[in-house]
Order: structure tokens, then sequence, then C-alpha cells
């Protein structure tokens, strides 16, 4: 059976902040996990914070209260068996 993987990262330069991030989404009651970071997504520590794309607002919402700080950026991940992940920034609303 072939699918697909559709979710969001928060990519950092440091693990700390991964860290941080992925804590205060805890506490926010928002499910997360901690991640490789996509190959496209060239700078940072090498993990990311993954999350639920139906939960962007909310993770948007608890970075603007937390500002874990070293933030590289929000971005959608679309994995395909057997291609390379797609991946695209979030646009944030301000």
């Amino acid at each position: 059976m072939l699918y697909q993987e559709n979710y969001g990262i928060a990519a950092f330069r440091s693990r700390q902040q991964v860290m941080r991030f992925d804590s205060a989404l805890r506490r926010a009651g928002i499910e997360a996990d901690i991640v490789s970071t996509p190959r496209d997504v060239s700078v940072g520590c090498g993990l990311s914070v993954a999350f639920d794309l139906r939960d962007t607002q909310a993770v948007l919402d608890t970075y603007r209260r937390s500002r874990p700080g070293n933030l590289i950026g929000f971005y959608q991940v679309l994995r395909s068996p057997g291609q390379r992940p797609q991946v695209t920034p979030i646009q944030q609303a301000r």
C-alpha cells in the first residue's frame, strides 16, 4: 500500500531550543515529536519539532508566547514512498 506523510516542522539552530519548544507545545496540549530535520532545511542542529498540520495555528501561537529563539522557520513536509521529502515554508500570519 502506498501512503504519504504530511506534517509540519519547526526547525531551530540549537538542540536546546528544540527541546524547549517541544516542552512548550506539550504544556499547551499539542502533540509533538522530535525528528531529524529534512536535508532541504540545510542549516540548523539536525533536529526539528514535528506537529500535525491541523495544529499549525496553535503551534504558531505557542511560538509567539514562548519565543524560544534560534528559529530557522516553520515548514510543511510531504513524504511519499520512494521520493525525497518535499519541504515548503509555512506562511506565518502576524
